[in-house]
């Protein structure tokens, strides 16, 4: 885990459709991605998934291969070098690969599906991430995790959960994975896939063998509705914010799984209750929120809809907060200015708190 202080805005969602797909992508260990399009197009996201890299204190970087298009190709067509690629990657010890097409390929119209389509010795999944007519980084998510879904059979039940599109460019990815697991364990319940997060292309073939998928954020009901549309398994639509959301998930993810959850919210309540005995200090200090939402287009698409309902949630959870620790919150933005970030449970909801506590205290 990052020891680095953590930014303001953790979710690292900034980018285009490509930056989606290979966010996923990415994630899967025994493969490699083909970006087919310039140079440029790689080096940016080559560039990002390094800093990531060393900001987890990771260093082996994820396989990520450019057909590096230059203007002859542009003009004449990169299908040959996009082939001349695959054959590449496929000479290496790898899974499977993965073919992200960019906004230049759509333009001079290459046909990348007919060329993945071939023989290569192992499977070649094309997934368009072309976003040039509008397409944005969770488009990029979702097209990746679904093109990824199209690969997974039916397979025996295991009574376990999937978590689908934990967003992997996040600081705190690990720390809400684990957090979601632990709101399990307290029913009985563990984790059957990380779909798709630090994991193995013959590990996706558990996929169906869920009893319930937990999306990360509502931008993600498209996802949703494809794996349950395929295999039959219900959803809840988010990773819970905050106090009441948290008891709120538990008795939902008990609900939908046939379990009596009444211990485990009980059990909760009281780590809640102790946990906010711990911020006590705080109490009766003036004090402001960030209430800004996400910019949206006069007609928002449904993403962007998901997204500011996702932030709704947050300022919701944020002055629940605030209320329970009995801080005076401004309506005018006059007060201490508290940082309104994605605390996902109990336990993203302390970090805030230690935030909150450094802000207050500073």
């Amino acid at each position: 885990m990052s020891l680095n202080p953590l930014p303001v805005n953790s979710s690292r969602l900034g980018g285009c459709t490509l930056t989606g797909a290979i966010s996923v992508t990415s994630h899967i260990r025994d493969t490699v991605t083909v970006v087919h399009g310039p140079k440029g197009c790689s080096h940016h996201n080559a560039s990002l998934l390094h800093a990531i890299c060393l900001d987890d204190d990771r260093m082996v970087m994820p396989s990520l291969i450019s057909t590096a298009l230059g203007e002859s190709e542009i003009i004449f067509g990169g299908e040959e070098a996009l082939r001349s690629t695959i054959r590449h990657a496929a000479g290496r010890d790898v899974s499977a690969i993965f073919v992200l097409s960019t906004c230049i390929v759509d333009t001079i119209g290459d046909d990348t599906c007919w060329i993945c389509a071939e023989e290569y010795g192992v499977p070649v999944i094309p997934i368009p991430t072309a976003g040039f007519l509008g397409g944005s980084f969770q488009d990029g998510m979702n097209n990746a995790l679904i093109a990824l879904a199209g690969i997974a059979e039916p397979c025996p039940a295991t009574g376990g959960i999937n978590l689908i599109g934990e967003m992997n460019l996040e600081y705190e990815v690990r720390e809400n994975s684990a957090e979601i697991s632990r709101l399990l364990s307290l029913l009985g319940l563990n984790v059957n896939l990380h779909f798709v997060h630090d994991t193995t292309f013959s590990q996706l073939s558990l996929l169906g063998a869920a009893r319930l998928n937990i999306l990360r954020s509502p931008s993600l009901v498209p996802v949703g509705e494809v794996l349950k549309e395929q295999f039959g398994t219900p959803y809840i639509p988010s990773f819970p914010h905050g106090l009441s959301g948290t008891l709120s998930f538990i008795r939902t993810v008990a609900g939908a799984c046939g379990i009596d959850g009444q211990e485990a919210v009980s059990g909760e309540c009281v780590r809640q209750e102790e946990m906010i005995a711990g911020f006590s200090d705080l109490s009766n200090k003036p004090v402001s929120l960030d209430h800004t939402l996400p910019c949206v287009k006069e007609i928002p698409a449904t993403e962007e809809l998901a997204a500011v309902l996702d932030r709704v949630e947050e300022i919701q959870a944020a002055g629940e907060l605030a209320a329970r620790l009995r801080l005076p919150v401004s309506s005018d933005g006059n007060g201490i200015s508290l940082p309104v970030g994605s605390a996902i449970g109990t336990a993203g909801t302390r970090r805030m708190l230690h935030r909150w506590r450094r802000a207050i205290h500073a």
